[in-house]
């Protein structure tokens, strides 16, 4: 079998330095927000061109902490409406909710599955604070005329960067004029993945910063004096020290993650399939490889039998959960079109030249 991620294969080549690293901490003795955390905020800041990394529990817990940040400092205020794409993965707009603020759905562009900025637009009302921008599969949205948008409206911009670690694009953080609030995960699965949960805000907004900093530890800056009513979501040290040791090859991995997509476009023939859009920059860095197929659940059962794992990214449209009932009854068709056929290929540094061949090879004989 074609693994779809092989997690084991990936981490194989850091294994002494994961064990060093335990070392390390152990002879440290020093295992919450020590110097193994600050050390890789620093590397990840500058890895992003930005003035400050805050690392977290998670990639949830970073974008939530955004959103009370900007709440904390009156730039939001509950019960603000948050635009979301429609077909992002549910954890997007649970921190929206989780913040107390209003998501308000938006369809994305069919090519390139991200948020449509033409239909934004005609979402934003006088409650409207902000737009909350995924980059599902990896690959950057447009960021130009969404920042456009924003600034017309006078609107903030977060970012869930949860699969897009490393993507570049004309959209920096360096940017005059232009602030931004972006979260990442490092979920194992991710380009850049801990062995355990992490995440991270990333920002040049000083103010967020300093205040996203306290309220991962329970609002508190110094110990027992606490600003803010905060959580516990904190980056551990000993996770913060693996994705240190990671983090220099995230480049490269995510070059060889291009090489296997470009094969993918130029050799997958199959008028079954359609295959995802990419421009050939840097913006996009195939987290995943997500075909369209009408026969998904056939193709996928074909994929099986012949020994290649796949998985759906993601079968059932948020509006459409139990856990949203409210939105049942609401109509997204480009996104439920989206959830009933896309298929995620295998894609991963580590996959071989004989498994992409072998795997093209399947896919075209369908």
């Amino acid at each position: 079998m074609i693994s779809f991620l092989d997690l084991k294969k990936i981490n194989e080549p850091y294994e002494i330095g994961f064990q060093q690293k335990l070392k390390t901490v152990l002879d440290n003795g020093w295992y919450i927000l020590g110097k193994e955390v600050e050390t890789f905020e620093e590397a990840f800041a500058a890895y992003c061109d930005a003035k400050h990394c805050i690392g977290v529990g998670n990639g949830f817990d970073a974008l939530v902490l955004i959103f009370k940040g900007y709440i904390e400092l009156g730039k939001l205020q509950k019960g603000d409406e948050v635009i979301v794409p429609a077909n992002t993965y549910i954890a997007s707009i649970l921190a929206v909710l989780q913040a107390d603020l209003v998501p308000v759905l938006v369809e994305p562009k069919i090519e390139t599955y991200n948020i449509n900025p033409d239909l934004i637009q005609e979402k934003i009302t006088s409650k409207t604070k902000a737009i909350l921008v995924v980059h599902l599969y990896g690959q950057l949205a447009e960021m130009d005329a969404i920042n456009e948008i924003a600034q017309q409206h006078n609107l903030l911009v977060v970012e869930d960067a949860a699969q897009s670690h490393g993507a570049q694009g004309n959209f920096k953080f360096n940017t005059e004029n232009i602030k931004r609030a972006v979260a990442y995960s490092f979920y194992p699965g991710k380009n850049l993945g801990a062995l355990g949960d992490g995440g991270a805000v990333v920002t040049n907004e000083s103010d967020l910063a300093k205040v996203v900093f306290s309220l991962r530890n329970y609002g508190s800056e110094k110990k027992y004096y606490n600003d803010y009513v905060g959580i516990n979501s904190r980056l551990d040290e000993l996770q913060a020290s693996f994705l240190s040791l990671k983090l220099p090859n995230l480049n490269a991995d995510n070059d060889k993650r291009r090489a296997i997509a470009k094969r993918y476009l130029a050799e997958i023939k199959n008028d079954k399939i359609t295959l995802p859009f990419w421009d050939f920059s840097n913006n996009h860095v195939f987290h995943l490889f997500v075909i369209r197929t009408q026969n998904r659940d056939d193709l996928q059962q074909y994929l099986t039998e012949h020994k290649i794992q796949t998985v759906i990214h993601y079968p059932i449209p948020p509006h459409q959960q139990k856990a949203f009932s409210d939105w049942n009854t609401l109509s997204f068709p480009i996104t439920e079109q989206i959830h009933a056929e896309v298929l995620s290929l295998p894609m991963s540094p580590v996959l071989t030249e004989n498994e992409v061949d072998f795997i093209i090879k399947i896919v075209n004989a369908y």
